[in-house]
């Protein structure tokens, strides 16, 4: 008997398993910060996780791409034990945005995107990287600045560097912290237009931990709030962004509404 048909069944099945977490847990310095956490990444869904400061959105972000082990339950990439894989493996599989970017050792925009294609080293040519580079940074509109010094650009230009070294990475997933914080509101929404468009035209999945509650109903497939380290509720934008469950994440009095197709949330009063 032949099987050719059966690994096309096992890569879409473990697909369809997208990156996940189950009853994860974890504390920091004798803290609590997460508790009983399961939730899943597919990809083709942009999730949008939202909750007030030290909900542990950051903290569940750092759990799905390994940087941190949970003290309890489990991650799982396309099924496998997310510590099983090495970190190249992973980041394979996973991108990520931190909200600031750290060392710089003074390296040139085109060489800090370039630090993306890290994971496939071994796979491609100078040339074939140097490709995806032009391409990436064109698509973030950053070829006027390639050989300027990462470490002199503003905060939001550096934030773009991050995402297009994260695009150029060609992850599976895509997990996102607070990626619009430092951009002013003509790039806060080209950024996310260009990870929504990651999703309908590359079939990534992307996470983003983001504050901005309208921002979030806007784009999103899928919203999870969180609340004192746990998921309060998810879904779709109207049935997680209701006055009721704002007020209980948040302690604040809310409108929500929709004009013209967009969708807003405005803060009234501290409930």
């Amino acid at each position: 008997m032949t099987t050719p048909d059966i690994v096309p069944d096992i890569a879409a099945a473990a697909a369809a398993a997208g990156l996940a977490c189950t009853a994860l847990s974890l504390r920091r310095r004798g803290r609590a910060i997460l508790s009983d956490v399961t939730l899943s990444l597919r990809q083709g869904e942009l999730v949008c996780l939202v909750g007030p400061n030290g909900a542990g959105k950051s903290s569940l972000i750092r759990c799905l791409d390994g940087l941190w082990r949970p003290g309890g339950g489990t991650v799982a990439v396309e099924g496998r034990p997310l510590h099983s894989l090495s970190r190249e493996a992973v980041a394979r599989l996973i991108a990520y945005v931190p909200q600031a970017a750290g060392e710089t050792m003074a390296l040139s925009v085109a060489e800090m995107v370039a630090l993306g294609r890290a994971p496939h080293r071994h796979r491609e040519s100078a040339t074939e990287r140097a490709g995806r580079v032009a391409a990436a940074l064109a698509r973030f509109g950053l070829g006027a600045m390639a050989e300027r010094a990462f470490d002199e650009l503003s905060g939001g230009e550096r934030q773009r560097v991050l995402l297009a070294r994260a695009f150029v990475q060609d992850a599976r997933y895509l997990l996102l912290d607070e990626p619009t914080s430092a951009l002013d509101l003509r790039h806060q929404l080209d950024a996310l237009q260009i990870v929504r468009g990651l999703v309908d035209e590359l079939g990534v999945g992307v996470m983003v931990a983001i504050h901005d509650l309208a921002a979030a109903a806007r784009f999103a497939d899928r919203i999870v709030l969180l609340s004192a380290g746990q998921v309060q509720t998810e879904g779709a934008w109207q049935d997680v962004l209701t006055p009721d469950h704002i007020r209980t994440a948040f302690g604040v009095e809310v409108t929500v509404g929709s004009a013209d197709g967009l969708p807003y949330i405005i803060p009234a009063a501290v409930a």
